[in-house]
């Protein structure tokens, strides 16, 4: 489950987040049901008398996920310093990592007699520097099945895994989520806290809620069904029976339900999880450029309507935008005859939008209404995404101090145990935003422990690493080279050059650990 609170969210682990809803017959079904059969048991205005028949239909195919992550953790060395700091692997630099176990809990549901079942991505991903073992899906009756993953998708945050056994499963089905009204009747069924499979009742709150993450998919069933820790991955159902949401996100200020939480429609749902079952790969569209929403005062400042169209901030050389004339300053008012707006972003359209597809996209510049054609490009990988983007300023709250946990994890194997610094590799993007050409070669770091020579000497997250023992640095793996053939000749030191933001470039020995 995540948390939205203010302009920040937290997966919601431990337990998880709220489901879709979807357009198909009431009920959890077996393969040999008759669909004639099915009979109708809520009333068809009002409110409901109970829900105990339908929750009796829809929650045995509602199931608890669990995994079992191996999770390395930097330990405290008591004799850190002294004659004895050795026997304890710590040395001068204090504890050596450790591999401990972990363990995540969440919700799913089963969509198939054969057993698939859709969960949340963050249920099954490991946090960190972690690596999944094993996922168990536990079924209402206490069964545990060994869970293999089908596929997953980290921008949508959805993931299809695969149980077996020799009988049917009990399965429910997507249903329309796009004819979900204010005011509607849902019940939510999950895995709180880890207690099993609870029932929640609450109506939806809105329909296409944006809750101003930025991301291609910030566009959620609202609910004030309560939703918790666990709940992440299970199903939001309609008053048929049918999955119209994903609970994935609440906004708290306590850690708790405080009666807002938010749902992946089956809309976006369905078809992701079509192609993940089928083993297909996610294409999204992409304009490559950085964009803000025309918010009230930046609106006034360019005599617009606010909260009508997105402000674009750059665009990136050589991608779709680029190709078409768009330009920094640009008012993007409509994509493919799609207003943009607040409820329907500019990030949503072109990211359901086919790459290759030539599209029209409605301009304001400079006060001028123009079109421009453009041919979508495809998105990239969230990891080469988050390599694009780098903002020296940022932090985190990771122990490392790092930005992200995948960027900490590309260097940890050498780089964060010699030096006590993690880095990525220097883009033309990066580039461009820490100050330095684009035909600049280096790595840049994105972190530094405080307690490591590298933190003593003032490195900084930000600083390009250009060189190491007078070697020019291109890769993550020439700095890796250069620091273990340094050990392998018994040096103690590694002479790094150092370009920083508007400074000449300096090198400064660090001190290997």
């Amino acid at each position: 489950m995540r948390y939205a609170y203010g302009v920040t969210s937290a997966l919601l682990l431990a337990g998880s987040a709220l489901t879709l809803v979807t357009g198909f017959p009431a009920g959890a079904q077996v393969a040999q049901n008759d669909q004639s059969e099915m009979r109708s048991v809520v009333p068809r205005a009002g409110a409901p008398s109970s829900f105990a028949d339908l929750t009796q239909q829809l929650q045995p195919a509602v199931v608890n996920i669990s995994t079992r992550q191996r999770v390395k953790v930097q330990t405290n060395n008591p004799f850190a310093g002294t004659p004895f700091g050795d026997l304890f692997g710590g040395g001068q630099g204090g504890g050596s990592p450790q591999t401990r176990e972990a363990q995540s809990l969440g919700s799913g549901f089963i969509i198939s007699a054969d057993g698939y079942v859709v969960t949340n991505n963050h249920v099954i991903t490991a946090d960190g520097q972690g690596e999944v073992e094993s996922i168990t899906v536990t079924t209402p009756d206490g069964t545990e099945y060994p869970a293999k993953l089908i596929g997953k998708d980290a921008a949508s945050d959805l993931a299809v895994l695969k149980i077996s056994r020799p009988t049917a499963f009990p399965f429910v089905k997507f249903g329309d989520s796009r004819k979900a009204r204010v005011g509607d009747w849902v019940i939510a069924i999950g895995n709180p806290f880890g207690l099993g499979g609870t029932v929640t009742q609450g109506i939806i709150s809105a329909v296409y809620r944006n809750t101003g993450s930025g991301s291609a998919y910030d566009r959620y069933l609202q609910t004030d069904a309560s939703i918790n820790r666990g709940n992440s991955g299970g199903p939001m159902f309609d008053m048929a029976g049918n999955v119209i949401g994903i609970n994935n996100a609440i906004f708290s200020p306590t850690g708790g339900s405080v009666g807002i939480g938010f749902a992946i429609p089956a809309e976006i749902a369905a078809p992701i999880v079509d192609k993940l079952r089928a083993g297909q790969a996610i294409e999204r569209g992409y304009l490559g450029v950085r964009i803000q929403p025309l918010s009230e005062d930046l609106a006034a400042s360019l005599g617009l309507p606010k909260n009508r169209g997105e402000f674009i901030q750059a665009v990136e050389p050589n991608q779709a935008a680029a190709k078409a004339g768009m330009q920094a300053g640009d008012v993007v008012v409509k994509v493919d005859g799609k207003d943009v707006t607040p409820d329907q972003t500019l990030s949503f359209i072109v990211a359901n939008t086919t790459p290759g597809k030539r599209i029209p996209i409605e301009l304001i510049r400079n006060g001028q209404r123009l079109t421009v054609q453009t041919v979508v490009g495809k998105r990239p990988s969230e990891e080469e995404l988050a390599q694009q983007s780098f903002d020296p300023e940022a932090q985190d709250d990771s122990p490392f101090g790092g930005n992200g946990q995948q960027q900490q994890q590309q260097s940890a194997s050498v780089l964060q145990n010699s030096l006590g610094i993690a880095a990525i590799p220097l883009t033309p993007q990066i580039a461009r935003q820490l100050g330095a050409g684009e035909d600049a070669k280096g790595v840049v770091i994105t972190a530094v422990d405080a307690s490591s020579d590298a933190g003593a000497k003032g490195l900084q997250r930000g600083d390009i690493v250009l060189s190491a023992n007078y070697v020019n640095v291109g890769s993550i793996a020439d700095l890796e080279r250069i620091v273990r053939q340094a050990k392998t000749e018994g040096r103690e030191a590694v002479l790094l050059r150092i370009q920083r933001r508007g400074q000449p470039p300096l090198y400064a020995p660090v001190r290997i650990r």
